[in-house]
């Protein structure tokens, strides 16, 4: 296998497990541990959506890999901006631009009920931490390493290839 080659199936790899990574890490905190998601933490999850379907069209497609592995990175690199944005609005070094949001679903019952018993989720507080690093600041640090790892192995692969 050429080096281009090599490099470029590395690029495809983390393109498709960093968004898979990170989504089944937010969907477990969501679903195991009751850390619900703020609107900033939606816009993150949103461009690993993104990433993560490039990332799978990377696979699926046969031409134009190096085009979807490349929009996949640039996905996963909105996602560290939005979650280094959103950090520093946990950590209070600016103000985000959102209110408090929260998500409602009635699932059946009584809307006004559930509208008044949905937890409130604050942009600007961390729910959990570790190391003083709050999970926005995770993402903003995994997704940044993330896309520059894509991006220099997609810079391999195409010396390889010429």
């Amino acid at each position: 296998m050429a080096v281009g080659e090599a490099a470029l199936k590395q690029a495809r790899g983390i393109a498709l497990a960093t968004p898979l990574a990170l989504l089944g890490g937010a969907y477990i905190g969501q679903y195991a541990f009751h850390l619900f998601p703020c609107e900033m933490c939606w816009w993150q999850r949103y461009a690993h959506f993104a990433a993560l379907a490039l990332a799978v069209l990377a696979f699926v497609v046969p031409t134009g890999k190096r085009s979807f592995v490349w929009l996949a990175a640039l996905a996963i690199a909105v996602s560290a901006v939005i979650g280094g944005f959103h950090a520093g609005v946990e950590y209070h070094w600016w103000e985000g631009f959102t209110a408090c949001t929260t998500s409602v679903t009635a699932k059946g019952g009584d809307p006004l009920d559930a509208i008044m018993n949905a937890p409130l989720i604050r942009c600007d507080a961390a729910q959990w931490e570790l190391f003083g690093i709050s999970l926005a600041g995770w993402n903003f640090l995994f997704s940044g390493v993330a896309a520059l790892a894509v991006v220099l192995l997609l810079g391999r692969s195409a010396k390889g290839t010429a």
